[in-house]
């Protein structure tokens, strides 16, 4: 086993060593960019490092995220120089409220989106790259967000607007209320967000002439992330993998349009439990689906390209329950067996690793434990918890492997009235 990985092992130190990850990817329409923690500046750097070879390289057009979209937008309207927004995107990043701040407001995205714009600001508007968010949990931000917008273009849809909003405001903008009420109430916020996206799409070939489309496609998106996250806190109560598929089935959903609105190419960036495919780990056992998963079967494994990370020991950033204070926690040497002590002892190196597309080593078909750290991290449960059972070949194409890790530098500490979303993994 150990003469296999090192057969595959390619050295690692410059974004030049990742030449034969570009040869893999070729045409692809999709990359999908993980990494194994989200408080981790190696992580974050390389796959940095990969997107902008991408956007230079391969006309990638879309830098989409495992963010809010709302807090995504303002860095998307900073680094497309659009008017009114944030001439440095650190201050769009420092602006993220919502916990694990740190997940986007830190020194690393500063650097790519700062990069990003800079890039930007040479090209026509309709040529400049764009960054978004994927997720789910901003229900009450995008329903304000939407209204506002609402209020300005289209104030004939202000009322209904208003009575969604008035279905949920009883729950303080706390979804777990919601989630739990709406378990024992007859009725639901369901109809009232459907109704308002459905309202909303009507209009969009009857649209006033110089409403700005970016701005346009921003308030769908808003009324879209209204409707499922309204089904994502419900499917709380009923089970936790229903609501992680609602959650990655809307990311995936999104990414459709921001292909159709924005595309043709583009790049991911989320946990590994994101974007490594489901069906080579424990989670399809449980009845849960993933991003990866989906990203396949709906563009075909050719137009898909799933990179995923993993590190031996060092450190990261976390917290130690859900909404915790962050702190800098170290992350021991990786359990014996697993993919990344197999690596260690094999290269104790970085190293990058191409899933041949062909035949494959006998390694990359077996099942290893391999690691997984959310914002919520116990480096003193090493023993039996933080890894995922994995058939590295099945659930990515290609694996960047680091010896040791540092953690990554947020913009600021969290706030305590900062508001806390509800998530049953944390990753």
């Amino acid at each position: 086993m150990a003469e296999q990985i090192q057969d595959l092992a390619r050295p690692l130190r410059t974004a030049d060593d990742l030449d034969p990850l570009l040869e893999r990817i070729g045409d692809a329409r999709v990359v999908a960019i993980g990494e194994a923690s989200h408080g981790t500046h190696e992580y974050y750097a390389w796959r940095a490092a990969l997107t902008r070879r991408l956007i230079e390289e391969k006309g990638f057009t879309v830098v989409a995220v495992e963010g809010d979209w709302p807090d995504c937008y303002r860095v998307d309207r900073s680094v497309r120089l659009r008017p009114g927004a944030d001439e440095d995107p650190r201050d769009a990043l420092d602006a993220f409220s919502r916990w694990p701040t740190w997940m986007w407001a830190n020194d690393d995205v500063v650097d790519f989106c700062r990069w990003l714009r800079d890039r930007n600001a040479g090209r026509p508007e309709g040529d400049r790259v764009g960054f978004y968010g994927l997720d789910v949990y901003s229900l009450w931000d995008s329903m304000h967000a939407l209204l506002d917008w609402l209020t300005e273009h289209e104030p004939g849809h202000v009322d209904q607007a208003k009575r969604a909003l008035a279905c949920f405001e009883p729950f303080g903008e706390d979804g777990a209320e919601y989630a739990f009420a709406s378990r024992f109430a007859p009725t639901s916020c369901e109809q009232a967000a459907v109704d308002l996206l459905r309202s909303l799409c009507e209009q969009r070939g009857r649209a006033e002439a110089g409403i700005d489309a970016d701005a346009r496609f921003s308030a769908e998106q808003n009324a879209a992330v209204v409707v499922d996250a309204e089904r994502y806190y419900r499917a709380m109560i009923r089970g936790s993998a229903e609501s992680w598929n609602v959650r990655d089935e809307h990311m995936v959903d999104t990414l459709d349009r921001l292909l159709h609105h924005a595309g043709p190419k583009a790049v991911l960036w989320e946990h590994n439990t994101h974007i490594g495919d489901a069906r080579a780990t424990d989670m399809a056992d449980a009845g849960m689906t993933n991003v990866g998963q989906l990203l396949r079967e709906r563009y075909g494994t050719e137009d898909v390209v799933l990179v995923g990370f993993g590190g031996y020991r060092g450190g990261v950033v976390a917290g130690e329950e859900w909404g915790a204070q962050m702190a800098r926690m170290p992350v021991p040497p990786a359990r014996a067996g697993s993919v990344e002590a197999h690596i260690h002892e094999a290269v104790g190196d970085d190293a990058l690793f191409v899933v041949p597309q062909d035949e494959r080593p006998e390694w990359l078909h077996r099942r290893l434990d391999h690691r997984a750290i959310g914002v919520v991290y116990r480096p003193e449960r090493e023993r039996w918890g933080n890894y995922v059972p994995t058939v590295l070949g099945e659930r990515y194409d290609a694996f960047l492997y680091l010896e040791d890790t540092t953690p990554l530098q947020p913009l600021h500490l969290e706030r305590a009235d900062e508001h806390v979303p509800v998530d049953a993994y944390g990753q």
